[in-house]
């Protein structure tokens, strides 16, 4: 289950698939429709743009130990968001991350592409999928919590949550 499509809450019609080399090039207009708070939310840092070679490494993963996913708007052709997972070095977990254009939030697309995200997961034999979240981010720790993630401080880093998800507890009809 490598792709998908999927109907947003307002009617868009998107698909979810592997992200390819090619998407570098939408990556611009898709960056120019994420404000740059919600940047600082996704990198934990401020910055008013991403770099080109933010944006190559993004783009560059091993298959082998990461996965990413893109939703591209099927009338257009536009990014509309991207999510990660990348294995940890026991290839047992998985830490995600995920980005969508601002103005699609609440709109059902994070939520989509994290459940297209965790059945990959499970379908690869993940024991969990794990993230960090910062404490103030407080759409995408219900999201987490509404998806089963649990939530715990994170001991090391003040404001920051993190999100862990057994994949055991996911019963298969709740990711299809």
């Amino acid at each position: 289950m490598l792709e998908r499509h999927v109907t947003l809450l307002s009617g868009e019609k998107v698909l979810i698939r592997p992200l390819k080399v090619a998407d570098a090039a939408l990556y611009p207009d898709f960056l120019g429709d994420v404000t740059p708070e919600d940047l600082r939310l996704r990198f934990f840092a401020a910055m008013r743009t991403v770099s080109p070679e933010l944006i190559d490494k993004l783009i560059h993963y091993d298959p082998a130990t990461a996965m990413a996913f893109v939703a591209i708007e099927e009338q257009n052709g536009r990014l509309l968001g991207v999510v990660r997972l990348h294995n940890d070095d026991s290839g047992e977990n998985g830490e995600f991350a995920i980005l969508t254009r601002t103005k699609l939030k609440g709109h059902g697309l994070g939520w989509l592409m994290m459940k297209h995200m965790i059945a990959y997961a499970k379908d690869k034999g993940l024991k969990t999928v794990r993230g960090q979240v910062l404490g103030e981010n407080t759409t995408m720790l219900q999201m987490c919590g509404e998806l089963g993630f649990h939530s715990t401080d994170d001991p090391d880093e003040r404001g920051v949550k993190n999100v862990e998800l057994p994949l055991i507890e996911v019963p298969a009809e709740a990711v299809s």
